[in-house]
This record gives structure tokens, C-alpha cells and sequence, in this order.
């Protein structure tokens, strides 16, 4: 009987192993993860379940009985130590494991400062595991003072909690602007705005140079020669793909664990899907960081691994939550030219149109679901409105559509 291992127990690997049930597969199925808690949502990390408004098990993204019900059997809490493409094994925890076909679905880690410059000191945190929230957790406390080392939706959401919980709350981007490398300035000023009007401090321009402290953190000296107390450090300066393992392998990477449009990598019986990832797009090769990619990836390469041979064409859309703002993006705004800023119909509520060359490419709404899901069906469907009637307060945006 065939064995198809998936080695990542994230939000890929848990939609792989689902589709390879649901759509007849009647192999063996092992799934391996290296935390030992059963695959959890990882997006309410940063905004509910840090805010304490989402009770740890409905983080779970299935009751473990529904794992057991599948047949898939579950590794958790040990990191598959290597792949051998040669022999088709790997190994786990001393275990050597036999495979027909190999999944990876190893997703992404955040960078880190190096310890050079204070990265190891107590009470520095990322945000990525349940284990990382958990041990940040104790520290929001009313009045305490957090420095937060990045400005992109990771700091902005840890930020945004921090502030409702009454935390003294400091950002520093070294960029010039927050959220450089994903949107247009117009939506940085709005995200600027809104933390401002909640009591954030953003330092824009400004690097870290080192963490003071002698085991644990106890503040910050900046680019600038200033020094500042902090009592704990969230670091969201981004992430790398989970290629490691790949690449031992000596499977092809390129931004990640290069695969075609099917999800298979460089070794035929080897596929990858989510964050872990690069594909085919438009001529190019991208490689996402989403929840809705990792879903609709792992999907695909559960049906190619059973022979469908199916292209996988990414429907890009990703959404952060910031206080009571809910930003929600479609498409890709690389190389854009133009915006337009539409406003909504209510407080708050925003839209901003990406073009280059007269083509939509994206659309980022706050507080406007309207404007985004008609943006993201224009963009889907390959269709452009003309600039000038996106601008025109008047035009009824539902009308484009047909």
C-alpha cells in the first residue's frame, strides 16, 4: 500500500492531508510536525488569542479526532531530522520512515537579530508559534514598555494589542515609511494615523543598533546614538522560507523550494505547498505568505500526488486586523504606477487602487468589504476600470462588474 508522508503539520499540511482523504486516496498518510500541539490557525496568534479573546483549542484548526478518523497518523513534537530523495526515507526522532510520495509543508521562520547585537537576551520575542505568544503573553501589562523592531502587519498587529491592553508601545522601522515593502504610501499614512490616534509611538528612519542588557533585556540604543528603557522587545523585521530540509535534499530552491505549476519540486516524488514555496506567476516565479495560499496550494498538490496533473493558479488575497479595522487585500501591487484613494461610505473606510500602466493590479480596503470584493473580482476576471470612475465618489463600483 502506498505511503504519502506530508512533513509540516501547519495550515498546509493539515488542508493536504484532508484533500488526499477526501478526494479517495486509501494509502497510508502520515503526518509530521515538529510542535506538539495538533495544527493550529496561526493568524489569531498576533490579534484574538493575544488580546485573550480566543481560547486555545479554537485555535485548532480540527479536533484531533478528526485525524483519527481520517486514518492519518500523527508525529508531533519532533522535527524530521532529514530527507533522502535517493532512498525515499526520512527520519524522525531516531525513526527511519519509508515513503512513496513526500509532501513539504514546512512554511516560514521569523528572522531574527543576532545575538551580536542582543537577539538572545530574555524577554526578546517573535510571533510565530503558540509558544512564542504564550511566553510573550504575561508581559502586556498596563504601563509596561514595549519596544516593537519592525514595521510591517506583524509589528503593527502585535502593536495594536499592545495598546489596548495599555501598553506604552514604541515602533521603529528603519525604513521611511511603515509597510514599505508591501504598500503604496498612502496606505502606510493611513496605518500611521490609526496607531497614532491609539497612542503608538512609530519611529519611522530609525535602526536598531543594539539591545542593552546583560541576560535580560532592559532597553534599546538606536541608529541616532539615543538610548531608551524597554522592559520587553517584539522583533516582526519578516520571515524566511522553511527550506532547510529542501535543500539538504538537494532539491532546487529559489526563494524557497522551487516548484512547477503542479507543486512538484525538482524530484518527482517530492511536492511542496504554503509559505515554503515558490511557483510559476505571470512569467515570474512569487513565492506567498498566506493562509488562503497555503490552503488552496496544499489542495492542488493533494490531487497532483494522486496523478490529477491540475496547474495551480493563485486567487492572491490577504487581510490583517488592527484595532477596529479590518484591511483586506487582493492582488499583487508590485510594480505599480498609480493609486487611486477612494473613500468609503463610512468613518474609517477606505480603499486604495493599484495600476501600472493603466492595469489594475490590487486593491487594500479598510473597513470597505464592498470595494475590496468587487476589486478582487475585477482582478480575478482580468478586468480594469477606468482610474477616473474608481476616483468618481458617484460611480457605482458594483456596476463594473458587469
Amino acid at each position: 500500500m502506498s505511503h504519502f508522508i506530508v512533513v509540516g503539520a501547519g495550515q498546509a499540511g493539515a488542508s493536504l492531508v484532508a484533500k488526499l482523504r477526501n478526494d479517495g486516496f486509501q494509502g497510508d498518510i502520515t503526518l509530521i510536525g515538529s510542535e506538539a500541539e495538533i495544527p493550529y490557525q496561526r493568524p489569531p496568534l498576533s490579534k484574538a488569542y493575544l488580546l485573550g479573546e480566543m481560547a486555545r483549542e479554537r485555535l485548532h484548526l480540527r479536533p484531533e479526532s478528526f485525524y483519527h478518523d481520517l486514518k492519518v497518523t500523527l508525529r508531533l513534537g519532533a522535527p524530521v531530522d532529514a530527507i533522502y530523495a535517493i532512498s525515499k526515507t526520512v527520519t524522525v526522532a531516531g525513526e527511519t520512515l519509508s515513503y512513496d510520495k513526500l509532501a513539504i509543508t514546512t512554511g516560514s521562520s521569523p528572522r531574527v537579530l543576532p545575538a551580536a547585537i542582543g537577539g538572545q537576551l530574555r524577554k526578546v520575542f517573535r510571533v510565530r508559534s503558540l509558544a512564542d505568544v504564550d511566553a510573550m503573553a504575561p508581559h502586556f501589562r498596563k504601563d509596561a514598555r514595549l519596544l516593537i523592531v519592525g514595521g510591517g502587519y506583524i509589528g503593527l498587529e502585535a502593536a495594536a494589542v499592545a495598546a489596548k491592553r495599555g501598553v506604552d508601545t514604541t515602533l521603529i522601522e528603519s525604513a521611511d515609511r511603515i509597510l514599505r515593502r508591501v504598500a503604496a504610501p498612502e496606505t502606510s499614512n493611513y496605518f500611521r494615523a490609526l496607531h497614532a490616534s491609539h497612542g503608538v509611538k512609530i519611529r519611522e528612519g530609525l535602526g536598531l543598533e543594539r539591545l542593552l542588557g546583560t541576560t535580560e533585556v532592559t532597553g534599546a540604543e538606536f541608529s541616532n546614538g539615543t538610548q531608551e528603557a524597554f522592559d520587553f522587545v517584539i522583533v516582526g523585521i519578516g520571515v524566511t522560507p522553511g527550506n532547510l530540509l529542501a535543500e539538504s535534499a538537494g532539491l532546487a530552491i529559489e526563494n524557497g523550494i522551487k516548484t512547477d505549476s503542479t507543486g512538484q519540486t525538482s524530484d518527482p516524488n517530492i511536492w511542496a505547498a504554503g509559505d515554503c514555496a515558490s511557483l510559476p506567476y505571470k512569467g515570474g516565479r512569487i513565492r506567498l505568505e498566506s493562509v488562503p495560499n497555503a490552503i488552496d496550494m496544499a489542495e492542488v498538490v493533494a490531487r497532483n500526488m494522486m496523478g490529477a496533473q491540475v496547474e495551480y493558479v493563485p486567487k492572491i488575497w490577504f487581510w490583517s486586523d488592527q484595532y477596529n479595522v479590518k484591511l483586506q487585500i487582493a492582488g499583487l501591487n508590485t510594480g505599480y504606477d498609480r493609486v487611486i484613494v477612494r473613500q468609503g461610505e463610512t468613518e474609517n473606510s477606505q480603499s486604495h487602487w493599484y495600476y501600472q500602466n493603466g492595469t489594475l493590479l490590487a486593491v487594500d480596503a479598510m473597513n470597505d468589504p464592498r470595494a475590496y470584493m468587487i476589486g478582487k473580482r475585477l482582478i480575478e476576471a482580468g478586468r480594469t476600470p477606468n482610474p477616473a470612475a474608481i476616483s468618481d465618489l458617484s460611480t457605482n463600483l458594483k456596476a463594473l462588474l458587469s
